[in-house]
């Protein structure tokens, strides 16, 4: 199986944004080690322009993403950890690779052809992000690291059947890729032997006027090309409802200011889930190629991120949980709204309701997510 998915992995590569003459450059070093000794190491890719991409191997984790502003000034725009121990110290999905199942399932259980699976409860009565020791708990290896046109590392890992409570022993690779347009792509591949579930994305959180900077993720603009979300109880889990968007704070067709809805306590989806924690149908739906599911920029620097991806959904997420006791980079406390989520994915609790699209897994249908962190900068 192993063999199977390096061929689809590199047939994939072709797949990859296409970069200038300019060359990207991948360097590979060690960056610490976890409680039992395992090594954890490195890989920051970086581009002809001075865009920066870190990626770990602890959880196959975005640890940075630094790009300039309109006034040449660098920021990192992404939420983490100076010391990489501290990931497994203080897990709190900061930049990982999530998975089996990104987002919750309802009730930690799911039937599939009959049978009833059970998963870890780690969220409530719910699972999330795969139980608590999810793909984001695993010190993934490198299978390849390449400087060129397009700078690019390959890291993969292998999940036993019934590991989580998932069934099909399972082959991933993650692969992400720095191109001299800003372009930063993240193409997860996997293969089973058994029917099972998958879902995976990046859970970076976002702040555009820097990590570091005083001012709250809140007051980025962001824009969402979604006519409907997926409304939540009051265990965040989706009701199965298709809500439309219009004349609601939910409405990001135009561009917004988050902290506009954020706080808007007569809404009661942003009361349940103490802001923003929901997922948007993405207009485009599942895409072969990957299509636009997100724009989000900070007016006073000019620094835009946009994303896209190939999966129907985008989970976008305010932040509402950081509560100041997390210490990250620089010795800052996280607060609320210190960055947000945008992650694109298969709705969630998708196993348990018909009506979503079905994130279903079979031998010899690969399991492929191509989605795109691109940055660039509004500067006139």
């Amino acid at each position: 199986m192993r063999q199977k998915l390096a061929t689809l992995m590199l047939a994939g590569t072709a797949l990859a944004l296409p970069g200038t003459a300019l060359a990207g450059e991948a360097v590979r070093e060690r960056a610490g080690q976890l409680a039992d000794g395992s090594v954890v190491e490195a890989v920051t890719l970086t581009n002809a322009n001075g865009v920066s991409a870190r990626v770990i191997t602890y959880g196959a984790t975005l640890q940075s993403l630094v790009m300039p502003g309109r006034d040449g000034v660098m920021a990192d725009i992404v939420l983490g950890h100076d010391d990489v121990a501290d990931y497994e110290r203080f897990p709190n999905y900061l930049g990982v690779t999530v998975g089996r199942f990104a987002n919750r399932i309802g009730g930690a259980r799911f039937t599939l052809d009959g049978r009833e699976y059970v998963l870890p409860a780690n969220d409530g009565s719910n699972s999330l992000h795969g139980g608590g020791a999810g793909f984001d708990k695993v010190n993934w290896r490198i299978v390849s690291v390449e400087s060129g046109p397009v700078a690019r590392v390959v890291m993969a890992m292998e999940s036993a059947d019934g590991d989580a409570g998932y069934p099909g022993n399972l082959d991933v690779r993650v692969t992400y890729t720095l191109d001299d347009d800003g372009a930063l792509g993240i193409i997860f591949d996997a293969v089973t032997d058994a029917p099972t579930v998958v879902n995976m994305t990046n859970h970076a959180l976002f702040n555009m006027a820097g990590a570091g900077s005083p001012t709250s993720a809140l007051e980025n603009v962001l824009t969402i090309p979604a006519a409907a979300f997926t409304p939540v109880d009051g265990e965040l889990i989706p009701t199965g409802e298709l809500r439309a968007v219009e004349g609601t704070v939910f409405d990001f067709r135009t561009p917004r200011r988050i902290a506009d809805g954020a706080r808007q306590t007569t809404d009661e989806q942003i009361l349940l889930g103490r802001g923003y924690d929901h997922n948007f149908a993405l207009d485009k739906g599942l895409t072969a190629t990957p299509g636009l599911a997100a724009r989000l920029e900070d007016p006073a620097s000019g620094r835009v991120l946009e994303v896209f991806t190939t999966e129907p959904g985008v989970q976008f997420y305010s932040g509402n949980f950081l509560d100041g006791t997390l210490v990250g980079r620089d010795g800052l406390a996280y607060r609320q709204g210190d960055g947000i989520a945008l992650e694109p994915q298969k709705f969630p609790d998708a196993p348990n309701k018909p009506g979503f699209l079905s994130a279903r897994v079979d031998p010899g249908q690969p399991y492929r997510h191509h989605m795109i962190y691109r940055v660039s900068c509004a500067c006139e």
